[in-house]
């Protein structure tokens, strides 16, 4: 053979220990960044789905429990000045005065905000995980940019609450592509930064389960739970406890009535 024909030597096409680790970590930290966009996901439509249970409440009964709270701290009052030197009298008036206030209040934010969105979307749902995938917060490496990304996502999470599909995708086309992807670094460098990032993933991942049992162990999801497990029975557990304390608020306006009537 002559030395002017010799083979080309087969270059080695394995990759570096280091760059080994560094897809290794590269594939965990993209299957963590979908776990955590999926729990983000889940929070949000946790979250929606109480508000929108808790203003459908709200509508059913709940100016009724404020109502029915009043009459409750008005017959204590007149009980208490029936009884001006009673002190479990006054304990109790002062109690029900506050419970009623609360109630009140209550009833006030309620009545303040804005109907949630009726239904959450497939649709609605993709364009916040992309949302979340863009601009996460825990994608920032500078305290700046982590700033600046949890006021959008605070913009994106309200969008989602009111089923605003088109004003996430205009904050997406506001941000742009990502500022921080990695490009033209060195090997060792990307992988300090991917481990960086796979704690972050990983603490935001442990705080985001932390909020959905907070959640899920709250009394106004534990009530929506009850409610849609009657509703899909057929039954309808709302109407029905309106109707009952309709008749509830009819006794003590009868009761307060007897009570004033003798003073």
């Amino acid at each position: 053979m002559s030395p002017h024909n010799k083979p080309t030597p087969l270059v080695s096409i394995e990759m570096l220990p280091e760059e080994q680790e560094l897809t290794r970590l590269q594939n965990e930290q993209a299957n963590l960044e979908e776990q955590v966009t999926s729990a983000e996901l889940a929070l949000e439509t946790t979250k929606a789905e109480i508000a929108r249970f808790q203003y459908r409440y709200y509508q059913a009964v709940g100016r009724l429990y404020a109502q029915l709270d009043e009459l409750a701290a008005q017959i204590a009052n007149a009980l208490r000045e029936q009884s001006p030197h009673d002190a479990t009298a006054q304990a109790k008036a002062y109690a029900a005065r506050e419970r009623a206030k609360k109630s009140a209040e209550e009833a006030g934010l309620i009545e303040a905000q804005s109907e949630p969105a009726k239904i959450i979307t497939p649709g609605l749902k993709e364009t916040y995980r992309r949302a979340v995938k863009l601009m996460h917060p825990d994608r920032a490496t500078t305290e700046q940019e982590r700033k600046r990304r949890t006021e959008l996502m605070q913009r994106v999470n309200l969008a989602y609450a009111q089923g605003d599909q088109g004003a996430i995708e205009k904050i997406i086309r506001e941000y742009g592509e990502d500022p921080e992807a990695i490009t033209g670094e060195d090997v060792a460098s990307r992988i300090v930064k991917a481990i960086r990032r796979i704690a972050q993933l990983r603490r935001r991942l442990g705080e985001i389960k932390q909020e959905i049992d907070a959640q899920q162990k709250s009394e106004i999801f534990q009530l929506k739970q009850t409610a849609e497990e009657k509703e899909a029975k057929g039954d309808d557990p709302l109407n029905e406890l309106a109707n009952q304390l309709q008749r509830q608020i009819a006794d003590e306006e009868k009761r307060l009535k007897a009570m004033t009537a003798r003073e």
